[in-house]
């Protein structure tokens, strides 16, 4: 019998196109109960990626959730960001609507500990889909939230591939003492990292499951993944873009999307050329208790489809002036 229970998850990102459709898929999809969106300084500024996730919450008429926002800086170092993939705006090649949601009075870490402290153990899910900032600050500040935590699934690193540098991946780059603190917390950590979401490309016939739900909604997505893919095919040589942050709501929606396994992990602090790098140590089975585990493969098709569907779900929107 297939799995009908609601998933409970805080969403901490830094809208970035791909987040953006993380935030469709989560508000889109009957099977994710959205608790909360956090922001946190990655893909751009603190202050540019918080408004764009009030703006994409707008497009997506995200409703009765609380928005905060969160760290400004990495725990150590200097920040980073990345206009070469996502714009100056974080969120370049759309006309951003002026948000009608107004952000939650608390600082992010103090909001992500709330909802986990006012729920049971093991019904929060954390996602985080930007740097790991807000999430390592919220178990240096209350430790007692690993426990209670389900499991910790972020779109972040790689067992084989980089992308901010030869070995590591941008979230954890960025920010790589705050990766460790989350890699090490003794939580179930699912790591959906460049090795699978390189495999969530935005081909032609994913442009089409997009355009034929005929939404603004709809269009807007699609005017992001034409910014993204220009931007990929700039920077990286892509034809098409990795959609990288919604796979992790697409494994908590449905896990036979996104197949994993079960392997040891840890976050490389002091390479002179692999900083950031996350280590996955496939030499011999991983042991009963090894709390990390890797995304590996995606079902493409079964995923775009549910890109569809939440577009679907989440209907028209004539608010927009498109």
């Amino acid at each position: 019998m297939a799995d009908t229970a609601t998933r409970k998850i805080i969403l901490d990102c830094d809208p970035g196109h791909d987040d953006a459709v993380a935030m469709l898929l989560a508000w889109g999809n009957p099977k994710i109960d959205l608790l909360a969106v956090t922001t946190v300084g990655g893909n751009q500024t603190l202050k540019k990626v918080t408004n764009n996730a009030l703006a994409v919450g707008t497009v997506l008429k995200i409703e009765g959730v609380p928005f905060a926002a969160g760290c400004v800086n990495p725990m150590v170092r200097d920040v980073e960001v990345a206009p070469d993939i996502h714009g100056e705006s974080g969120l370049d090649g759309t006309e951003l609507p002026t948000p009608k949601i107004e952000l939650d009075s608390r600082h992010a870490v103090d909001l992500i500990i709330d909802t986990i402290m006012e729920h049971e153990p093991g019904e929060v899910t954390l996602v985080p889909t930007g740097p790991l900032t807000n999430i390592a600050m919220a178990v240096r500040k209350e430790p007692a939230i690993v426990e209670r935590v389900r499991e910790v699934v972020l779109m972040g690193g790689g067992y084989h591939v980089g992308n901010w540098s030869a070995v590591a991946e941008f979230n954890i780059k960025v920010d790589p003492e705050a990766a460790h603190v989350v890699f090490n917390a003794g939580w179930k950590v699912v790591m959906v990292g460049l090795d699978l979401t390189h495999q969530a490309l935005c081909t032609p016939e994913a442009y089409a499951k997009i355009d034929a739900v005929g939404t603004k909604p709809a269009r807007f997505i699609h005017e992001l993944m034409d910014f993204f893919g220009e931007s990929y095919k700039d920077a990286q040589g892509f034809d098409y873009p990795p959609v990288h942050d919604p796979c992790t709501i697409a494994y908590i929606i449905d896990p036979s999307i996104v197949e994993t396994v079960q392997v040891p992990i840890d976050v490389e602090l002091t390479g002179t050329l692999t900083t950031g790098m996350t280590v996955a140590d496939f030499r011999a089975p991983a042991p009963a208790d090894c709390p990390t585990w890797a995304a590996t493969k995606l079902d493409q098709e079964r995923f775009w489809d549910l890109i569809a569907d939440a577009l679907e779900h989440i209907g028209e929107n004539d608010y927009l002036a498109k």
